[in-house]
């Protein structure tokens, strides 16, 4: 299990149905994908949608900072690895590209490793494959009023138990609340709403939407406020009874001390992107000593390993971005997931994809 090579690839697939997020256009998903050979001839896979950008600068960061450092290096000894990357990039890095560098290489060693043992990365990890509860994220602004709340009742008819909603960026305060109030309505009282709000608020404009909505039985409250405004969240925790949650935007557990030591969210939503399986399980054990659930930022099939083998799993999130990449896709039943028994994390992308959607680089 000796490294001896990676590869990066870079595509741009055509989503199925472009979302309507309302802040950022969004046409295609850009993906950089990487590869790590090894001398027992098994290889990981491993990858990001970084989103809004950045890709030739992380794979330029894999081939220069990251890359010189694995090759010859024992693929086992993952943990190892990861924090020789993070000690290595300290100075460039602690957040952003290197870290979306080192997660993309740390979910394809966890993925060798995975094969190297012939077990899936839940089996793995000590956990189950029972069925896993999705809530239907796709809700969004976009759609507005009307198309928000036929998109939630579509989740409804598949059976989700669950349902998340987009406010502000568009809307203005009356208007959100309005759109809680009739979706509340519209679904019953049987259903869970999330709220998020991409950051579009400061604390005192989330506290007096916070109050507004706190009758209507809210799961949670989702990046109320810029990420990095921790004392604006501890504001808004402390002034409104719906539960808050946030962490995708975040940066390791570094990042989520704060949340987890002033006991601000009720659940911590990390990104597989900034910190890659190692990390998040790390922020999973450090949750639960707090009560805190772990309810993954989006990438919901590689995420069913994680929630499958932690002790304090909340939910999984289905946006239903990336059904038409795989071969094989996760498709929630009655809004529940179950994990694959393929060895390592057990997704394969699909061949004609290489083909016909490479990356048009700049």
């Amino acid at each position: 299990m000796i490294i001896t090579d990676i590869k990066t690839t870079l595509l741009s697939v055509p989503f199925e149905e472009p979302p309507k997020i309302g802040f950022v256009a969004m046409q295609k998903i850009d993906l950089l994908i990487v590869e790590i050979e090894t001398s027992s001839g098994l290889v990981g896979m491993g990858y990001l949608h970084p989103i809004a950008g950045g890709m030739e600068t992380i794979e330029m960061c894999i081939h220069e900072m990251l890359k010189p450092l694995l090759v010859g290096k024992n693929a086992e000894n993952i943990k190892k690895l990861w924090q020789e990357m993070w000690q290595a990039t300290f100075i460039q890095g602690r957040m952003g590209i290197t870290v979306m560098g080192i997660s993309a290489l740390d979910i394809a060693l966890w993925d060798l490793l995975g094969k190297f043992k012939k077990q899936p990365l839940w089996k793995l990890w000590g956990g189950s494959d029972n069925p896993l509860p999705v809530y239907g994220s796709g809700c969004y602004r976009g759609l507005g009023h009307d198309g928000m709340i036929e998109k939630a009742k579509r989740f409804v008819s598949e059976g989700y138990t669950a349902i998340k909603m987009q406010v502000a960026w568009g809307f203005t305060h009356d208007e959100d609340v309005a759109n809680v109030k009739d979706m509340r309505e519209e679904l019953g009282n049987d259903i869970k709403i999330m709220i998020d709000v991409n950051q579009g608020w400061n604390a005192d404009e989330a506290i007096k939407f916070g109050k507004a909505i706190d009758k209507y039985n809210i799961e949670f409250l989702e990046e109320p406020v810029i990420a990095d405004d921790f004392e604006g969240y501890k504001k808004i925790a402390s002034s409104i009874n719906t539960p808050i949650a946030t962490g995708e935007n975040h940066f390791t557990h570094h990042d989520m001390k704060f949340f987890m030591e002033n006991n601000i969210v009720s659940n911590l939503q990390p990104d597989l992107m900034r910190g890659g399986y190692t990390e998040l399980r790390v922020i999973a054990d450090m949750a639960h000593k707090k009560n805190i659930k772990i309810a993954p930022h989006l990438f919901m099939e590689l995420n069913t390993h994680l929630n499958a083998s932690i002790l304090n799993p909340a939910w999984l999130e289905h946006m239903g971005w990336y059904n038409h990449l795989w071969e094989e896709p996760i498709i929630p039943i009655n809004g529940k997931a179950t994990p694959p028994n393929k060895s390592g994390h057990g997704l394969k992308f699909k061949p004609d994809l290489f083909k016909e959607y490479p990356y048009k680089r700049i």
